[in-house]
């Protein structure tokens, strides 16, 4: 069905722009096709086609656009994080059972060596031309050729991992059909149209890109700008040269894009957008009307998660209310509010958010025990706690489940429980999720260590660091002596950070026991202060001041890291953070690169 939405479109326009990226010439709907055809047909002689799945590593930008466009429409695709260490990919290698993995050629990557132990053939993409779009994959023919032809409806298009609050990851199967509804759901409440243009910032092993930006978009025949990802510093290049009319992020990039608009509003007001889409997370209602002011365009806030194949709420465009604070009204799914016993709630009334629709995956895969309590009487249950208001506007009050929702990325704590306890001194591990003002919420744990063992926060840090993506550490890990419980003696995982006083100003466990504040005294380290204080919004900054304990996160690093490449007209490539950076430990490696730019002047203190 991917493949048919797309063929119909080139049919009708086979010149129309599909896909553009920088340094690329367009790709159109024809182009698109016969892309996907060849693809298809190379994925056949070396040993895939329907019913069988490819497990996708790559990074964001075109490749992985177009890749995963052939994938979904000739076999079954399963988009991963090029971020995770080796042992989740073993993980997901083991669970997933791919008959191959694709990786751009000379990628490096942990997946490569992990497929090869389990056995996995990997197929590389080759190298693009110059302003061209890769075409062809490169692997060992296999013996026996896949099944060709393209998947139908109920075939499964898409494997994507949820985490939950087991150990285990839940892996969620979704269809042709699945996809393509949620597709055509959000084209119809975005009103898209074939002269939209969307620059896409969102990694798209994720839902909230595969659907809400690329399949969307080319379901209404209209085009889809494949960044890199998400860069701060280079969306309003991107904006200036594509023109887009519309972007949809998470709520920490926003945040992250108003200070580049309020200092360049005529950057802004020269590349208008009609509409702002966010989505994954709850959006605050200051970055809303902060976000609409800067930009000059309605800001449409949805709500979404992978068992409905993303969309199931949206406000709508103007001159239709929107509700600040609202996920909008029902978008392609029913939604009811149910309680414990699984009755319908009237307005007003708070219970567990519940789905339904063709959208909606019809279960888990391999989980019965998931499947019995997540769904109920044909409806999804959701994990999420909100109400309906009486115009039929959801609004969402709260998670009933332990996920972790840092900035969108959901992240099972269960999973890093597990890696905690791999390690020698720990004897008990519980990560939590504790409030952010940025991100959200943000992962911390408290261990118990076994006795006759030490070991440091620093040293626990670096230790689940080579074993978890970035986003899945710990930004602080509590040593305690046992664990509040609740009054059946369970370990109660929600709840553990206030318990435990993290994020009340009052409790010494409020903040890291750092070192004694020093103030900065050399004028790199003064002018790196204020570009720390900046970001953070804090009025006081030391140079021993750890920068992720201070508030910060991913997304401030990417745009740190921009603003000392601007001001010292430093190449960003040049600028490492540590794991744990200082200013401190920062102006030391940052003092002979300023020292050898060409403006080396202006680590002076500005005034």
């Amino acid at each position: 069905m991917i493949f048919n939405l797309l063929e119909d479109q080139a049919r009708r326009t086979p010149d129309a722009v599909a896909l553009e990226a920088p340094g690329r010439l367009p790709l159109t709907y024809a182009e698109l096709v016969s892309h996907i055809g060849s693809m298809g047909a190379a994925m056949n002689r070396l040993g895939a086609g329907c019913g069988d799945t490819v497990a996708i590593v790559l990074p964001n930008g075109p490749e992985m656009a177009l890749t995963l466009l052939a994938v979904a429409s000739n076999a079954t695709a399963a988009p991963l994080n090029p971020a995770y260490r080796a042992a989740e990919f073993e993980f997901y290698f083991s669970d997933l059972r791919p008959k191959a993995v694709v990786l751009s050629a000379g990628q490096d990557s942990p997946a490569r060596a992990v497929a090869a132990t389990q056995g996995l053939p990997v197929w590389e993409l080759a190298p693009a031309p110059e302003g061209g779009w890769v075409s062809h994959l490169v692997g060992v023919p296999a013996a026996n050729c896949g099944d060709a032809g393209f998947v139908a409806p109920g075939d499964i298009a898409l494997l994507l991992h949820t985490s939950g609050t087991t150990s285990r990851p839940k892996l969620v199967p979704l269809t042709q059909h699945n996809l393509c509804t949620s597709a055509r759901s959000v084209a119809l409440s975005l009103e898209l149209r074939p002269d939209d243009r969307c620059l896409n910032v969102m990694p798209l092993f994720h839902i909230h890109g595969l659907i809400g930006v690329l399949l969307s978009s080319l379901s209404a025949g209209a085009s889809v700008i494949c960044s890199p990802g998400f860069r701060a510093a280079q969306f309003l290049e991107w904006m200036e040269a594509f023109h887009p009319t519309w972007y949809s992020a998470v709520p920490t990039m926003h945040q992250a894009l108003l200070a580049t608009a309020a200092a360049q509003p005529h950057r802004i007001s020269a590349c208008p957008l009609r509409f702002i889409r966010s989505c994954s997370a709850a959006l605050p209602v200051t970055v809303m009307a902060d976000l609409e002011a800067a930009f000059h365009a309605p800001v449409i806030e949805a709500y979404g998660m992978t068992e409905a194949s993303h969309q199931m709420a949206s406000n709508p465009l103007p001159p239709r209310t929107r509700k600040p604070g609202s996920v909008g009204l029902p978008a392609g799914t029913g939604i009811a509010i149910l309680d414990p016993s699984g009755a319908a709630l009237p307005p007003g009334a708070v219970g567990e958010v519940a789905i339904r629709g063709e959208n909606v995956t019809a279960g888990y895969l391999n989980n019965p025990s998931a499947n019995q309590s997540g769904f109920s009487n044909g409806w999804f249950r959701t994990g999420d706690e909100g109400y309906l208001d009486p115009d039929g506007y959801l609004f969402l009050a709260g998670r009933l489940k332990e996920i972790i929702n840092r900035g969108g990325e959901k992240i099972s704590p269960r999973e890093v429980d597990d890696v905690l306890l791999q390690h020698a001194a720990v004897e008990q591990a519980v990560a939590f999720a504790v409030p952010h003002r940025s991100l959200g919420q943000d992962v911390a744990a408290a261990v118990v260590l076994r006795s006759g063992f030490t070991v440091t926060e620093e040293e626990l840090h670096g230790f689940a660091l080579a074993r978890l993506a970035e986003f899945k550490v710990p930004r602080r890990i509590l040593f305690v002596a046992e664990f509040p419980k609740g009054p059946t003696g369970k370990v109660q995982r929600i709840g553990m950070g206030q318990k435990l006083g993290l994020g009340t100003a009052q409790s010494p466990l409020a903040a890291p026991a750092g070192p004694e504040f020093v103030p900065p005294s050399t004028p790199l380290e003064i002018q790196l202060a204020a570009i720390w204080s900046d970001l953070l919004r804090l009025e006081k900054i030391g140079v021993r001041d750890d920068f992720f304990q201070s508030g910060g996160d991913s997304l401030l690093a990417a745009e740190l890291i921009a603003r000392i490449a601007g001001t010292w007209s430093l190449n960003t490539a040049a600028i490492v953070l540590p794991s744990k950076p200082t200013i401190e430990t920062l102006a030391a490696q940052l003092e002979p690169l300023v020292l050898a730019a060409p403006r080396a002047t202006s680590c002076e203190v500005l005034p």
